[in-house]
């Protein structure tokens, strides 16, 4: 009886494990591929959240049965079979009279989510809360939930943001590493390396003590980033990791997977076709943008101009290894209050080699701003972006490189609305004239790092004065912003424009209690 039971428990297992980490492709071939290309749905992210209404294996063998069938009609057969999901925030309708503020203290419950439980979903199901952006993003994402914390802990509410950190142990225990999101399809790629960042935020309330709780987890991260680096010749790369020709150690937005994302299966199909790379090549640049959270923007592309160009994976990038030098430090504070002299020197030591290499190869003296480094063509890239704030937000730049860097923005990068994130316009959603909230934060956060103070107050002004000017107008808070023209809707990328909007509520609701006046 006991071995029955247990033959039982073993076999249901199995199954949740393989509906945890198979991806929609995998779980449904020919029958994805003709729903995503016939475009059975205007947004490609539909299909991949949608729910089964069976097993996946009984509704693959139904359209393998009937697919050729006279009158067959793919979208009925979708539409029998799949729930398409809803999304988070479009029920919401705000009282523009109560006010921005209480808006936002709104929103975060109207973005909290317990995870979904439902069997064979592409959703990864977490033990804990947690918010998401709103609009078609159903699902937490790793680089948004910092700036969304931001303005948790504005509201007080410190429970949910250590929810989240929990949810992020997790999935880095469990992955290795924190997916793009909590879905199958996101498990090949992380994003920005926010999380000790997260750590740091809650430490701030729940004590010092909190880096040493979570050094497992931030160690596994940091692995996740490093892997392979150890054996790397100069000149080379593996994975995340570059080694540069001098021997220093920097990094670069991979992924794991050469395939099409299956959020936007067939935009990279049909983009691939102008491409004169190999398909391979192509769609991990493209994935590997997806990693950098900046997708897409002419900061990856050859000629600055076209995604076929893209070219995310020779670059060594500014703002990752700013965060990996974060990482790095962090984790040596860890060791440094468990009182382990030998891994808090060797930690310090490793951020202060990527410091030195970051300077080196990135910083770019004539036109006074941190670059991304091509490590294949051994040159800084023709493209400059506002990553170049990043260096300046961890106090990585001198004062001199600090003071160029404030010049460039003020003259090229300056916008009515807030900072520029490119000096391009190309149609990519993270190319003028857009301008998003982490980048218009981690910007004014730089600036007063070097005392650039009325700068940094200057755009902080701009950018709450957009975000509140265009909530009295629709009752809502964007994902993005034209910041250049007035009464223009952001546009751009591979979808509509969504509200919610979780890290844009979380900056401005910072950014008003800085400057309060």
């Amino acid at each position: 009886m006991k071995t029955l039971l247990w033959l039982h428990i073993t076999i249901f297992c199995s199954i949740f494990t393989y509906a945890q980490t198979n991806t929609p492709a995998q779980l449904y071939p020919g029958l994805f591929d003709a729903v995503q290309m016939q475009q059975i749905y205007p947004d490609g992210k539909t299909f991949v959240d949608a729910s089964p209404r069976l097993q996946p294996a009984v509704i693959l063998k139904a359209y393998q049965r009937s697919k050729d069938s006279i009158g067959f009609s793919l979208k009925d057969f979708t539409h029998q079979y799949f729930t398409t999901p809803a999304q988070s925030s479009t029920v919401y309708h705000s009282n523009i009279q109560a006010g921005i503020h209480k808006h936002i203290d709104t929103l975060w419950t109207v973005l909290q989510h317990v995870a979904d439980t439902v069997k064979g979903t592409s959703l990864i199901p977490l033990n804990y809360d947690y918010i998401v952006p709103g609009g078609r993003f159903r699902e937490i994402y790793y680089w948004d939930s910092y700036f969304t914390m931001l303005g948790l802990e504005e509201s007080k509410r410190f429970t949910l943001i250590e929810s989240m950190v929990k949810n992020f142990a997790y999935l880095i225990d469990t992955y290795g590493h924190i997916p793009n999101g909590n879905r199958t399809y996101y498990i090949s790629r992380s994003q920005p390396p926010f999380f000790a960042l997260m750590v740091q935020l809650l430490a701030k309330h729940k004590g010092a003590k909190t880096l040493i709780t979570y050094r497992p987890q931030l160690i596994k991260e940091y692995n996740y980033w490093m892997n392979g680096a150890a054996k790397l010749k100069a000149g080379s790369a593996f994975e995340h990791s570059v080694r540069m020709s001098d021997g220093s150690l920097l990094n670069r937005y991979w992924d794991a997977s050469t395939q099409p994302r299956e959020e936007s299966y067939r935009e990279d199909v049909l983009a691939a076709k102008e491409t004169k790379q190999k398909l391979a090549n192509f769609y991990r640049n493209i994935r590997a943008a997806a990693e950098s959270g900046w997708d897409f923007s002419s900061r990856w592309m050859t000629d600055g101009k076209t995604l076929p160009t893209i070219q995310t994976t020779s670059l060594v990038a500014v703002d990752l290894n700013s965060l990996l030098y974060n990482l790095e430090r962090v984790i040596a504070r860890s060791y440094e209050l468990s009182g382990d002299k030998e891994q808090t020197n060797a930690y310090f030591a490793k951020a202060a080699k990527r410091k030195a290499a970051l300077i080196k190869y990135c910083w770019d003296n004539k036109t006074g701003c941190f670059r991304d480094y091509n490590w294949q063509h051994k040159a800084t890239s023709s493209q400059i972006s506002i990553a170049t704030v990043f260096p300046l937000y961890f106090n990585m730049a001198t004062s001199t490189q600090a003071h160029k860097v404030a010049m460039l923005i003020s003259q090229k990068f300056l916008q009515p609305g807030g900072v520029a994130t490119t000096l391009n316009n190309t149609g990519q959603q993270w190319d003028q004239p857009n301008g998003w909230a982490p980048l218009q934060y981690v910007t004014v956060m730089g600036l007063r790092n070097y005392k650039q103070d009325s700068l940094a107050k200057l755009i902080a002004q701009r950018w709450m004065n957009l975000n509140i000017r265009e909530f009295n107008k629709s009752g809502k808070l964007s994902e993005k912003y034209d910041i250049q023209h007035a009464d223009a809707k952001a546009g751009g990328g591979e979808y509509p424009l969504q509200d919610g909007f979780g890290w844009t509520n979380g900056v401005l609701l910072k950014l008003m209690n800085i400057y309060k006046e």
